[in-house]
Formats: structure tokens, C-alpha cells, sequence
């Protein structure tokens, strides 16, 4: 996606440009926190099932712990000049009780399949309760693309 400098999307376009994007990518920066240990960032694959975003980490890491004990967390993709912003709460799954549509969407997609591994690992499922899409200042305003689990703009080729 490339910047369209000071012309402004309106929310069908935001939305569809993010919803191609959520498709396309392969990373996205998770944001959890824990009530002692504070906040954490870390890039991870993800899928997006269109209604969600899966993404698979070890059982035992920040990230995995994090989510199980706070399950509100913040995506990112990563890309500052074409911002999508995604909030949600986290769903945990262990690899074995996943559901087996999700993880054999993540592995076609990747290659990879984290049930296979010797190591445990476990598949958070973020459904998006909140969208924010923007390019540059003027988009700022409007910026809200998804509240309360609603597209604001619903249209065919958002399902």
C-alpha cells in the first residue's frame, strides 16, 4: 500500500484496504501485559479467518502467559504510513484442543504446523472489537473503522 498523501479515504475504502491487508500480511505486533511484570511486544505470523486473527507462540512465553492472564491485547501491522490498529481480547487455545479448521488455515498459510512440534505451543485468537485505520494527519479524523465488533461501513466484501 502506498500513502495517497492528503487525500482522504472514506471509512468504506479504509476498510477495505485494511481488510486486504489482514489477508496479504503475514506479521502483525502484539501488544500483551501482565498486572506485575508490565507490557510486551513481539511480532508473530497471523492468520485472519475473517471474523479474526489467529496467531500460534510458544505455550510457555511472555506472550502466551501475558495473554492468559490479561486477555485485552492491541495488534499492529507493521507498516507507520498505512496504520491498522486492531483491539481485542486474546482466546487461547493449546495446540491439541484448537479448532481444527483455525489450525489448518495457519498451517497452508505458513508451511507450519505448531501441532506437529515436539514443544507445546498455544493458538490466540483475537476477535477485533475495535479498528483504526489511517494514512497521514488528514485521516486521523475518522480513524475508527470497527467499534464495539461492528464494521461502521458494513459492505459485501467485508464478510
Amino acid at each position: 500500500m502506498e500513502t495517497t498523501g492528503a487525500v482522504r479515504r472514506r471509512t468504506a475504502e479504509r476498510m477495505r484496504d485494511a481488510l486486504e491487508r489482514l489477508v496479504t500480511e503475514r506479521d502483525v505486533w502484539v501488544s500483551t501485559a501482565h498486572p506485575h511484570h508490565g507490557p510486551h511486544q513481539v511480532p508473530l505470523w497471523f492468520l485472519w479467518d475473517g471474523r479474526a486473527v489467529w496467531m500460534c507462540t510458544s505455550a510457555i512465553s511472555v506472550t502466551a502467559r501475558n495473554a492468559r492472564e490479561e486477555p485485552r491485547v492491541r495488534l499492529a501491522l507493521p507498516d507507520t504510513s498505512d496504520v491498522v490498529l486492531l483491539q481485542g481480547e486474546a482466546e487461547c487455545f493449546a495446540d491439541q484442543e484448537v479448532p481444527e479448521d483455525a489450525a489448518e488455515a495457519f498451517a497452508d498459510k505458513f508451511g507450519w504446523d505448531p501441532r506437529e512440534e515436539e514443544d507445546s505451543f498455544l493458538y490466540i485468537r483475537v476477535a477485533p472489537r475495535t479498528v483504526r485505520a489511517w494514512r497521514g494527519e488528514p485521516e486521523l479524523r475518522g480513524r475508527v473503522i470497527m467499534r464495539d465488533g461492528t464494521w461502521l461501513e458494513q459492505q459485501s466484501s467485508a464478510v
